[in-house]
């Protein structure tokens, strides 16, 4: 349905519409249904990638910034992050555990690079007290090891990428709690 009008009354008062407020008009009418009252603002959820009950290795684009993703840690599981570029800064992803960390297995986040990105991590024990939250700054791996039950869950935010290295903000809470190396 395309905007044709060219008056609109608001407020008591008539304006008339061009054609870039007609498309303007036309956008939010699509992406924010106004005209009904319901917004189509929804958070992307993946449950496929990391879900599968098995051993998975990936690595996340840009074009997956936003998306949470559900896990299944019955299998290692490894998140290689996306690679280095200053487009990275602001990208953001969720993580939640669905499935508990097995005995033998891990969950990993790897940043790009050998030894020139950080995480800046807040981790938090899930059954814990603020005496059981960690600040780690120093490693390029988050890991929840063996055992981490379900319920766990990651945050992740680029705020710095200069092309050469990164630095990730982290915030976890599992029981037990994430690793920083």
């Amino acid at each position: 349905m395309a905007i044709q009008t060219t008056n609109i009354t608001l407020d008591g008062l008539v304006h008339t519409l061009d054609d870039r407020d007609r498309v303007a008009a036309q956008l939010v009418a699509e992406n924010d249904n106004i005209f009904t009252g319901t917004l189509n603002h929804r958070r992307k959820v993946d449950n496929t990638t990391l879900n599968t009950g098995g051993a998975v290795t990936t690595t996340l684009t840009a074009a997956q910034s936003g998306t949470h993703f559900n896990v299944d840690g019955t299998g290692d599981i490894v998140i290689n992050m996306p690679a280095l570029s200053t487009g990275n800064v602001g990208l953001q992803y969720s993580f939640l555990l669905t499935t508990a960390v097995g005995g033998s297995t891990t969950v990993t986040w790897v940043l790009p690079g050998s030894a020139v990105s950080n995480f800046y991590g807040n981790l938090d024990l899930i059954a814990g007290s603020a005496a059981n939250t960690v600040y780690d700054i120093a490693g390029d791996t988050l890991t929840w090891i063996n055992s981490v039950t379900i319920g766990a869950r990651v945050e992740l935010l680029c705020v710095a990428d200069d092309g050469t290295n990164s630095t990730w903000q982290a915030w976890s809470a599992s029981t037990p709690i994430a690793t920083i190396g």
